[in-house]
């Protein structure tokens, strides 16, 4: 173990990483907009249930019940929210909070199986300045909650396979749970693959009844997750059918479904799921797969270990990729949860083939990159997608708490967002609505569009570089 631990780069690097990487990404929380579409969307949603207090249904819009997703993403924002008041800090760190949770799981995991503090370190701070892990950690949406889920529970279950406490087994229920309340059944049949899979060679599955406590976890489990769906469908009937049929058969099987109420399918060629994997584990992926050729080469495996360790963790990375392969609609962010696996696997590999220790500070670049991209957006080198710098000129107006708020043609959720609500959707034709329109109203509408509304005099108030600021009064 000594030989392998003076393969690692110093405590001291990696504590700098790892600092470096979780400050910098706590202080950009608050130097950008909220972007369209998914941020701005999920922050939207949550300001609402801040707003209306209503903490069972998350709301697309008011009185439009959103049933895309279950509610632990708006849990968190409009948690951040009642703490830190309505902004974007407030928004985006308790997701970060469970991120670093995800960092914790990885750490504990990593310095019990390989019984060394730093090794855990090594292993936390591979994932930390894993680039897309600590910027999807910061940004509201669903996969960091979906991510500690599933950590929680294979950590769980590997501790209580393990004879390391019955606790273990009782949280590894409360991860599939939690997955239940943050993405729904996806997660129990994520971590059903990478443990099916796995219990299936030399007869593991055997001692799957004894090492969990499957009566008491099973009541667990209904308990924390139950509850809420069972509210949702009495407050809203008509969601389980969406959600359990739509968002996860058809959406899954069905290549640009047609059936989603709230966006748009993300079509992708399939298996496109992959080279989004490559890119998410940057910068380690290059490493993670010579280390992986490098076994192959010497005719061996991952394994190498009587516990099974190796192929546990290949399993976890692997799921995700092997499900979404067979999928038309993905994104990028799905590949999220193979992350934590990836940099435990990463560290496993170091440990039975050591690579240099400074090849690591190749880790470096992350804090790197973190200070360009939130530089970059922070001083409007390339426009945010995102509503915030024309709606506070709008703020600014005397008039504003007086006159309507209108989006021509379309209304971006940062438009809904920065509005506190108050923006609404007006369509180019203008006999449809202005001529019942009584009260002077503010419009953003693209350069390009006509400024003219007759029967009302119109002023600009403000631009960016693509869209307009209009007052009209007659």
């Amino acid at each position: 173990m000594l030989k392998h631990a003076f393969s690692l780069p110093s405590s001291r690097f990696l504590w700098m990483l790892l600092v470096s990487c979780l400050v910098l990404r706590l202080v950009s929380l608050a130097l950008y907009p909220l972007m369209d579409t998914t941020e701005a969307r999920y922050a939207e949603m949550a300001r609402i249930m801040f707003e209306t207090g209503d903490w069972v249904t998350p709301m697309f819009d008011y009185n439009v019940p959103f049933w895309g997703k279950p509610p632990i993403f708006t849990w968190l924002s409009s948690i951040g929210f009642n703490l830190f008041g309505i902004n974007e800090f407030a928004a985006r760190v308790p997701h970060l909070v469970v991120g670093i949770g995800v960092i914790g799981l990885v750490y504990l995991f990593a310095k019990n199986i390989f019984v060394s503090t730093k090794i855990g370190l090594f292993s936390a701070v591979l994932l930390a300045s894993t680039f897309s892990f600590i910027l999807l950690s910061g940004a509201v949406m669903t996969d960091t909650a979906l991510t500690f889920s599933i950590t929680l529970s294979m950590v769980s279950f590997w501790q209580a396979w393990s004879g390391r406490g019955k606790l273990w087994g009782y949280l590894f229920f409360v991860g599939l749970a939690l997955g239940m309340l943050s993405k729904g059944p996806l997660a129990v049949v994520l971590i059903g693959i990478s443990l099916t899979l796995w219990l299936l060679p030399n007869g593991r599955w055997k001692r799957l009844w004894e090492a969990l406590p499957w009566g008491y976890g099973s009541v667990l489990f209904l308990l924390i997750s139950v509850p809420w769906y069972a509210m949702a469908e009495y407050k809203t009937p008509g969601f389980l059918d969406y959600f359990i049929v739509g968002e996860h058969i058809k959406r899954f099987i069905v290549s640009g479904w047609q059936g989603d109420l709230y966006g748009t399918a993300h079509e992708r060629t399939r298996g496109t799921i992959w080279v989004y994997a490559f890119i998410s584990m940057l910068p380690w992926s290059p490493i993670l797969l010579w280390q992986w050729i490098r076994s192959i080469k010497e005719g061996k495996d991952t394994e190498e270990r009587s516990d099974g360790l190796g192929s546990f963790l290949v399993l976890w990375m692997l799921a995700p990729l092997l499900l979404f392969s067979f999928s038309g609609n993905i994104l990028a962010s799905y590949t999220m949860p193979c992350l934590p696996p990836a940099a435990l696997l990463l560290a496993h590999l170091n440990q039975q083939r050591p690579l240099p220790s400074w090849l690591y500070k190749i880790g470096f670049i992350t804090p790197i990159l973190l200070i360009v991209l939130v530089s970059v957006l922070r001083f409007d080198i390339v426009h945010p997608k995102s509503q915030k710098a024309i709606l506070t000129v709008w703020a600014q107006q005397a008039a504003a708490s007086e006159s309507d708020l209108f989006f021509l043609h379309k209304r971006p959720f940062s438009g809904q967002y920065y509005s506190a609500g108050k923006a609404k959707q007006r369509q180019g034709d203008l006999t449809t609505w202005l001529p019942s329109q009584q009260q002077p109203f503010f419009i953003v509408q693209s350069k390009n569009a006509s400024t003219h509304y007759p029967g009302w005099t119109c002023s600009k108030r403000g631009e960016t570089k693509k869209e307009r600021l209009l007052f009209c009064a007659q």
